[in-house]
């Protein structure tokens, strides 16, 4: 594989919220889209359904700025009691949430199958099978832009980059049956120039995998 095959877009996403792992009564959310979360992003944007069929892949990404984070009141649906239907009486409740305004990724994608799909979805979009809302997570994050090689070199960003010592603990790849078999993985924020092509030693690659390592 060669750095030439990279794959690199600009996404931007008016509001979304990637709630922390361990958020039950108020949502607090990430300040960066995990990995598995991008990854999910990016077989989306092709039609692929499979998850694993690029599992492997490796992806860098960094905040073009860092977005506006948000505290609003929602009323959230629950099943207390049976005399009442969802969203009456008892059965809603009022809840907060985090929610970050105005993201704007750049992303690359390595030299392999998915950055092959993606640089052919951008060059012909038509070739593209897909359905539903394209997004960033959850189905109310929708996406708003996608940017094909955006012209951004030499500006300056803040990169997720994997350190065993950083202060962000980011799942990879989520278990959706469960909890057990989500693989975590420490990362911090790095500001870092944009490059027109990532090396592949880079430091800022992230690897997709199910596995503990």
């Amino acid at each position: 594989m060669t750095a030439q095959g990279q794959a690199s877009m600009k996404v931007a996403v008016p509001v979304c919220s990637f709630r922390k792992g361990y958020a039950r009564e108020f949502f607090e959310t990430e300040e960066v889209p995990p990995p598995s979360t991008v990854y999910g992003f990016l077989l989306s944007l092709v039609g692929e359904d499979s998850r694993y069929r690029y599992l492997g892949t490796r992806i860098a990404y960094a905040l073009l700025e860092k977005p506006e984070l948000s505290k609003i009141l929602r009323t959230v649906w629950r099943l207390k009691t049976r005399k009442y239907p969802q969203g009456i009486g008892e059965n809603r409740r009022p809840d907060y949430q985090e929610v970050l305004t105005g993201l704007e990724l750049v992303i690359f994608v390595e030299d392999g199958g998915l950055s092959e799909r993606l640089l052919m979805a951008g060059k012909n979009p038509s070739v593209v099978q897909r359905y539903g809302g394209l997004c960033l997570g959850e189905s109310h994050d929708l996406v708003n832009d996608v940017i094909w090689l955006p012209e951004l070199e030499g500006k300056f960003a803040f990169w997720l980059t994997p350190d065993k010592q950083g202060d962000l603990p980011l799942p990879v790849w989520v278990d959706h049956v469960g909890s057990k078999d989500t693989v975590w993985q420490q990362f911090k924020l790095e500001q870092g120039v944009i490059p027109h092509l990532l090396s592949n030693d880079d430091k800022r690659w992230i690897k997709i995998h199910n596995q503990i390592e």
